[in-house]
């Protein structure tokens, strides 16, 4: 259990010698490629993202996890308490992926991943869900969560009977890429930080987790679908 204290009335001594909070902290985004690990160490001998650090960087963590296959947006930072609380599902802070899935995706399945689906660990629905495009064979939707539970998205979809294939973060808690090439770091933007510490405010007082969406949005159904109804799959060639 930890203890807080007040820096301005307290000393904190490890094995007897004064242990100083940092003054400042370093903040950055990471776009991890696939079949990286996030964690500074593997025993199984994979890559990790501590091989994308650069030194200079100085020592910095990863914010959550991003699984091994998936890639996107990962951010790294030495502040323990901002880390926290963007990871701590009491905080409802929004993660947006896009997700390639199995096979013509419809309306009933992705008003299934608005209002909820069942899992081992509980319902979990998804905060926003948009239809992108598909071929005969795929659909590429995009997905926001605010709790981050394990494998969510893929237990999710696979739920709602449309498995993933591919995954990409492109924005935790509204920051994104800006640009970055798959392995590349950069530092975050003043304007960026404080969105990160905006986010945390806000979902620590905005609406309940598992809030539905009304119908979601016009843009969250595929084109020409009304409302409420499943869409048909288009017919004439896949596109490419």
């Amino acid at each position: 259990m930890g203890i807080t204290i007040d820096p301005a009335t307290s000393v904190v001594k490890v094995d007897g010698r004064p242990v100083h909070a940092a003054t400042s902290f370093s903040y950055y985004v990471l776009d991890k490629p696939r079949h990286v690990v996030c964690t500074l160490a593997d025993p199984q001998g994979r890559a990790t993202v501590r091989d994308l650090i650069p030194r200079e960087t100085g020592r910095v963590y990863p914010v959550g996890r991003l699984d091994y296959d998936a890639e996107g947006v990962l951010l790294l930072t030495d502040d323990g308490d901002l880390a926290h609380k963007l990871m701590h599902p009491r905080f409802g802070v929004e993660r947006t992926y896009h997700a390639k899935v199995k096979g013509a995706i419809e309306e009933r399945a992705l008003e299934r991943l608005r209002t909820g689906v069942y899992l081992e660990d509980g319902r979990a629905r998804a905060e926003d869900v948009r239809f992108l495009r598909r071929t005969s064979d795929n659909s590429w939707i995009t997905l926001t969560l605010r709790e981050g539970r394990h494998h969510e998205v893929k237990r999710m979809c696979l739920a709602a009977g449309h498995p993933v294939q591919k995954l990409r973060r492109i924005s935790y808690a509204g920051v994104g890429l800006g640009g970055l090439e798959p392995g590349k770091i950069r530092r975050l933007t003043p304007p960026e930080v404080a969105q990160l510490r905006r986010a945390v405010r806000e979902g620590a007082g905005g609406k309940p987790l598992g809030t539905p969406a009304a119908g979601g949005s016009p843009a969250s159904r595929p084109a020409g679908t009304p409302a409420g109804k499943p869409a048909r799959r288009p017919a004439g060639k896949p596109a490419r």
